[in-house]
């Protein structure tokens, strides 16, 4: 039976074709269209676990599909924004960070064939990189300045500062799988 959290999170999924199709628009309002669009999909990032808990709607399918949604958003988005500024100093964290995602997932699937998924379970380091992650990439995507802010510079500042909690968050997760890794 379908819930308001896991159809949140198929909405987030839902929202990728779309996300696309408005950052390509070539239309001067598009990157505000596609910063909303995104936005309204981290939040229901947010929400679908804030619920799935508040109202114990957690199931089987939300735990494989909520992941799955939040991967992918991040991924399209930040393929976007290299393809929209393809320089090495955007590259850089977007392979940090999608091979994290690749990484991590590998070994919570490695891990929980092994019974021990708990043991790498998300972290709060996990949480405040998804926070500076969808920070970065909203920023990224407006890409223009809002008053007198550098959106774009603070959005590449966030996305590196991502990349670092991306990389913490995967050591972390490695050195609770490492015992079973090395076994």
């Amino acid at each position: 039976m379908p819930n308001i959290p896991n159809i949140l999170s198929l909405l987030r999924i839902g929202l990728i074709p779309v996300l696309i199709v408005v950052f390509l628009l070539p239309y001067q309002s598009a990157p505000t269209w596609a910063t909303g669009i995104f936005i309204v999909a981290a939040f229901t990032d947010w929400l679908d676990g804030y619920l799935a808990r508040k109202w114990d709607q957690t199931s089987p399918f939300g735990a494989f599909i909520d992941p799955v949604a939040d991967k992918m958003i991040v991924a399209v988005a930040l393929l976007l924004i290299l393809y929209k500024t393809p320089t090495w100093y955007i590259l850089l964290p977007v392979v940090v960070i999608i091979g994290r995602e690749i990484t991590v997932s590998a070994l919570r699937e490695w891990m929980a064939e092994l019974g021990q998924r708990s043991a790498v379970k998300v972290s709060n380091v996990g949480k405040l990189k998804t926070a500076f992650q969808m920070l970065s990439i909203a920023c990224l995507i407006y890409y223009s300045p809002i008053l007198d802010l550098p959106t774009f510079e603070i959005g590449v500042t966030l996305l590196y500062v991502a990349a670092a909690l991306t990389i913490s968050s995967m050591l972390s997760y490695l050195k609770a799988a490492w015992p079973m890794l090395t076994s």
